[in-house]
């Protein structure tokens, strides 16, 4: 479990993801004008008359952008459910662009700390990587305009621009009186949803898939490629946080450890078509064993490829009830460039349970932050393959929980303060060379170093506290000075290997063979039997 402060955000960044990736499928078109006469028309009356009173006798000028694209239309789809909606051209741009897993940039994550817009980190090998820019940089300035007063998404923007075009970027950095000026030549910035896979132990390989776009089963298989998979004896399979994204590609995620033919997902909708998603290729030579990671945030294409290996006994899933996610989003294309995510139908894994959570009687927020993980629907009751009872209405239950270790007072006091972050801009200062030997872990002297930083930080704590998180301290330390040190993606590795879930995940392994026995004697038993019928 990363804990630094940046997974503070995760709910109101899983809300954004739901409304952008949230297992859109196809696309559509508007049509069909009504008589004059009917509700909807006598409706649009109202809306008009309604918007007239309002653009003439408010206290403010009304910009008609805001008040239809931010206002009417965004609270029209807020009554029907939470997951349609309307994207202006700046989302539908920022959507496609997330679909398609590229674009033309200089390759770092941006973010606001302090009343700064500061870099949170270069992407490995990106052009921002090679420049040397590092975590905690404040960006004073892009090309000749400076940064004051811009949202962290304006700044963002100043810094894409077409392929090798450069953009010259101006940091403070702290510990050195005068500013550094890097000119940086934009290139295709890559967004992997398959980040890399590696091996946990020997035989043991580890993959996570942080959604689901236009190249992830691609990916999936570069990883598996990379790794060897003729190699692996247990795979765990990460897909916790994931919001989820393109239909297809969850299908064929799915289908690469099933066996051909085998169903994956259907859906179901009052102007859709009901339909059955098959795998299409034959994973059934990849009878390694699969534990999959879930947790509340875990939705929609993530949900039915969990569902799908769960009711084919294909995987052992280890986590907190997912999301519970089930509703097809088609997208309509719309006029000035703008588009309609609309719900036109609900997911149903392979056995015939709902994906789709409750959303009546409750608060969008309640909704959204999933307080209730053991929400189901007990009258929706299926078997997997096996036998195993399983239940729809609330997303995909474990067959194994796993209860994050919560944090103490001290643990949430150091991150609430991003000190860690803080620290790591304040420990390399005026280093010209941070680069570190592999294998590097903190010392104590190190550790002091935090200590004092924390004093001089004024962030309160006890001597006591401290002792007692020293190991934590020293943890925490490790991640966030690879950032800097060696890359975020060498980080996540450390992340990685310190996860307690992980681990768990690896001890689990064994019950995902079983299933997989299990599996081969129901086969050879439904074939004897279908053997004797035919004689």
């Amino acid at each position: 479990m990363s804990s630094r402060l940046r997974t503070y955000l995760v709910v109101p960044a899983f809300i954004a993801a739901c409304s952008v990736a949230a297992g859109i499928w196809g696309g559509g078109s508007v049509s069909a004008a009504s008589p004059a006469d009917d509700p909807v028309s006598q409706s649009m009356k109202s809306f008009t008359a309604v918007y007239d009173v309002v653009e003439q006798n408010f206290a403010d000028k009304v910009e008609a952008d805001k008040a239809i694209y931010k206002g009417a239309i965004p609270g029209m789809l807020r009554t029907l459910d939470p997951h349609s909606n309307f994207f202006d051209p700046k989302d539908y741009a920022q959507m496609r662009e997330d679909q398609r897993g590229q674009y033309y940039g200089v390759g770092m994550q941006v973010g606001s700390r302090n009343n700064h817009t500061m870099v949170m980190w270069p992407f490995e090998n990106s052009p921002a990587y090679r420049a040397g820019l590092r975590p905690g940089d404040i960006i004073a300035q892009v090309n000749d305009k400076k940064t004051d007063g811009l949202t962290t998404t304006e700044i963002a923007e100043l810094l894409k621009g077409p392929r090798g075009t450069k953009v010259q970027v101006t940091v403070n950095r702290e510990g050195n009186t005068k500013p550094f000026s890097y000119d940086i030549i934009r290139d295709a910035i890559p967004r992997f949803t398959v980040p890399e896979g590696i091996w946990l132990k020997p035989g043991i390989a580890y993959i996570k898939v942080t959604s689901f776009g236009e190249n992830t089963s691609k990916e999936l298989e570069e990883r598996l490629k990379q790794l060897g998979e003729s190699t692996i004896k247990g795979l765990v399979l990460d897909l916790r946080g994931n919001p989820g994204g393109l239909l297809n590609e969850g299908v064929d995620v799915a289908g690469h450890f099933l066996k051909k033919g085998d169903s994956v997902v259907s859906h179901r909708g009052r102007a859709q078509p009901n339909k059955v998603y098959n795998s299409r290729a034959d994973g059934n030579r990849n009878q390694y064993p699969v534990v999959i990671i879930v947790n509340r945030s875990s939705a929609s294409a993530a949900e039915i490829v969990t569902g799908a290996l769960q009711d084919h006994d294909r995987a052992w899933v280890l986590g907190e009830t997912s999301f519970g996610k089930g509703l097809v989003q088609t997208v309509f294309p719309l006029s000035e460039n703008t588009g309609l995510a609309l719900t036109t139908a609900h997911y149903y894994t392979p056995s015939g349970r709902l994906i789709q959570r409750d959303y009546s009687n409750i608060s969008f927020l309640d909704y959204y932050y999933h307080n209730n993980l053991e929400q189901k629907n007990m009258s929706d009751v299926k078997m997997t393959d096996s036998g195993r009872t399983v239940y729809g209405g609330g997303g995909i239950t474990p067959d194994e929980k796993y209860e994050a270790p919560k944090l103490n007072p001290f643990q949430i006091t150091v991150l609430r303060n991003s000190a860690l972050f803080n620290f790591a801009p304040a420990y390399f200062g005026t280093k010209t060379d941070v680069r570190m030997p592999k294998g590097w872990a903190p010392d104590e002297s190190v550790v002091n170093q935090f200590h004092d930083f924390l004093v001089k930080s004024k962030i309160e704590f006890t001597e006591a506290d401290f002792a007692a998180n020293h190991q934590w301290v020293k943890e925490q330390l490790k991640r966030e000075l690879y950032i800097t040190a060696f890359s975020f993606e060498q980080s996540e590795r450390v992340v990685i290997e310190q996860d307690p879930e992980v681990s768990q995940a690896v001890e689990a392994l064994p019950k995902a063979v079983s299933l997989l026995e299990n599996a081969k004697k129901l086969l050879v038993q439904r074939v004897t039997q279908q053997e004797r019928l035919a004689k």
